[in-house]
């Protein structure tokens, strides 16, 4: 969605552009912490693929994990909401309506990080015709992460948040580990990091361990997942739950030469513009192969279903002594 802590604007709209329709499924496997989460699947136009329409796959009720299972909130009047690559404001309207159900009294001052200035319009007009917002005060930050990083140093912020949002953004900034961990030292003591990324154990991962040097355009992307973001935060002690959301897209296409959406899918899988046109035959041929090896896809009546799991990590406050 943007190019927090220095991504370029036209892949800030990247993400920031999905519109999410959410199916109704996997309540039961992640009933621990996600009792009401929905896995959510959404289509929307990709720039980098050039018009075409892929799935991606958004926890768009992520808050649930944090207003319902953590209490974000619980007892106090007003919240501090901060919101990296919010985008169009989808998705942070639908979790601000959440933390108003849980708390029909609070007022929430809601800091909108997002460098797109179209996305950032596209997020105003959407609130102009939500009724009911004015428990909500908007501060509009047309901004990376790394900038408002750098604003938020310069003007020495003391404000604590009760929640913090990075969803599906972690991949556009040049320093994943550096953004967690600003953004983890602005949690209140009982605030909540929400972290929603590809998973680890999705068919991403092992296309990006194996392909990585082969394919990675690292000023436009990082190949990050929640293993990476576990690893790192394991190693810095900090206390953290994480959550599979299971979700699947369908590459039969990408295996017809010729297919024209077949083409545009491993444009979106590669992130490479022309791919099957370009690519040398033997990287095209391995890149389909392991497309459809069992680490990354199941074959099922006569489909290949590509395993596009996300996953969620809530992370918990810096710890302090007693």
């Amino acid at each position: 969605m943007e190019d927090i802590g220095g991504k370029t604007e036209n892949t800030s709209d990247c993400k920031s552009q999905r519109e999410s329709q959410i199916s109704d499924t996997n309540k039961k496997r992640l009933l621990c912490a996600f009792s009401d989460i929905m896995d959510s699947m959404s289509s929307r136009l990709h720039p980098n693929c050039f018009g075409i329409w892929v799935v991606d796959y958004a926890a768009e009720h992520g808050a649930r994990v944090c207003v319902n299972d953590y209490n974000i909130g619980d007892g106090k009047s007003h919240l501090n909401v901060i919101g990296v690559g919010s985008g169009a404001g989808d998705i942070d309207l639908e979790m601000l309506s959440e933390l108003r159900l849980k708390h029909p009294g609070v007022t929430v001052d809601n800091e909108v990080v997002e460098p797109s200035a179209q996305q950032l319009h596209n997020y105003r007009v959407l609130v102009s015709r939500k009724p009911d917002l004015d428990y909500i005060k908007f501060n509009w930050n047309k901004m990376t992460a790394g900038e408002f990083e750098e604003n938020w140093k310069v003007k020495k912020m003391t404000k604590k948040a009760d929640f913090i949002h990075l969803i599906q953004m972690l991949y556009y900034v040049k320093d994943p580990e550096a953004t967690i961990n600003f953004f983890h030292s602005l949690l209140d003591k009982k605030g909540k990091l929400l972290i929603i990324l590809v998973s680890g154990e999705s068919g991403w991962r092992r296309l990006w361990q194996t392909y990585r040097s082969q394919l990675s355009n690292t000023e436009l992307s990082q190949y990050v997942t929640t293993q990476d973001v576990k690893t790192f935060l394991e190693s810095k002690g900090v206390s953290y739950q994480s959550y599979e959301l299971p979700s699947q897209m369908d590459i039969t296409e990408c295996f017809t030469e010729g297919d024209e959406k077949g083409e545009l899918l491993l444009d979106f899988l590669t992130e490479v513009l022309h791919f099957s046109k370009t690519a040398p035959p033997d990287l095209k041929a391995g890149v389909l192969e392991l497309l459809r090896h069992p680490d990354c896809s199941v074959e099922s009546n006569g489909k290949i279903i590509f395993n596009n799991n996300l996953g969620a990590i809530v992370i918990d406050p810096v710890q302090t002594g007693c």
